[in-house]
């Protein structure tokens, strides 16, 4: 794994992530605002794309969607393949 990584990369790998999360369950951006309404927090689906998209949320958002989608580990293995793949 190359040890400098630039902000651009990290934000690459929050979306990969989050859209292999959500592909898994079968959750689009729809249903992850109401999974976030559901706990009290208001996104709408076209904000959650662009967040997500552009990978940039905050760490509170990040680990709101990471319980409504019921994630239990970010794997760091994961991580390191994800990032080697970009």
């Amino acid at each position: 794994m190359q040890n400098e990584r630039s902000n651009g990369d990290w934000r690459q790998l929050i979306q990969r992530l989050l859209k292999a999360e959500m592909s898994k369950r079968g959750v689009k951006y729809q249903e992850l605002s109401h999974r976030l309404a559901d706990i009290g927090v208001s996104q709408s689906a076209d904000n959650l794309r662009n967040k997500i998209n552009k990978g940039i949320l905050g760490a509170d958002l990040l680990l709101q969607i990471m319980y409504v989608l019921n994630m239990r580990k970010i794997d760091r293995d994961e991580i390191e393949d994800i990032l080697q793949d970009m």
